[in-house]
């Protein structure tokens, strides 16, 4: 446990009541539970299924979890006080994604895992949607390794029915990696083709219909392997 010796109370609580209730009653996968670094920074990267996610993701990885939620989440001090118990913290949309690059960089500098939705938002066909570059940024400037998470039949239950799922659910997690060093300001083609990497990274182990966008050849193999 003490891994989660940082981690709130209620997070360390539903961390073993998620693995129980995911088990019990949903027939949870989890593959590449071996992949996942025990220490230091780290960058999660996922798919983007359902509201379901986030909870699958806590129960699945070794380590307290770190997010980030749009203010209008902690609007009321009951909405404040469940989301800084499950390490949410709040960004404004606003401000260009400079705000939420605060917070995830404040989080890493920590020693830190977090997690970034490349997609930005959940999917509505369920199949992957192109990526977008701030994970690309966030990586470069803190030099933490990314962890690919492939998450599937997250989608299909609704939220209330968390702890009961009755659903199959998997989390396939892939080796961490790094990006490649780039010497001074990369091109926007150069921040594609990275993006291009990290998606593919997470497309890899998806099942074909979930691929979406990133449904073609494999696109992860360029990326550098962390020990």
């Amino acid at each position: 446990m003490s891994r989660f010796e940082d981690a709130t109370l209620i997070y360390r609580i539903f961390n073993q009541l998620g693995r129980f209730c995911f088990r019990a009653f949903g027939r949870m996968q989890i593959v590449g539970f071996e992949c996942v670094p025990q220490h230091g920074p780290l960058i999660i990267v996922s798919n983007h299924l359902s509201l379901n996610d986030p909870p699958l993701l806590v129960a699945a990885i070794p380590r307290p979890l770190y997010f980030i939620g749009k203010k209008e989440l902690f609007s009321s001090s009951v909405s404040r006080l469940l989301m800084r118990a499950f390490h949410v913290s709040s960004f404004d949309r606003s401000a260009a994604g400079i705000d939420a690059m605060r917070v995830l960089m404040q989080n890493l500098e920590r020693d830190r895992a977090v997690v970034v939705f490349p997609e930005g938002t959940r999917s509505p066909g369920h199949a992957m949607q192109k990526g977008m570059l701030g994970v690309v940024y966030l990586a470069l400037k803190s030099q933490a390794p990314i962890l690919p998470v492939a998450l599937t039949g997250t989608e299909k239950f609704p939220l209330w029915r968390i702890p009961f799922p009755f659903r199959r659910m998997t989390a396939n997690i892939g080796p961490p990696f790094t990006l490649p060093v780039i010497e001074g300001r990369p091109s926007k083609a150069v921040m594609s083709s990275m993006l291009d990497m990290v998606m593919g990274r997470i497309a890899d182990q998806l099942p074909p219909e979930y691929r979406g966008v990133y449904g073609g050849n494999t696109i992860g193999e360029s990326a550098e392997q962390t020990a």
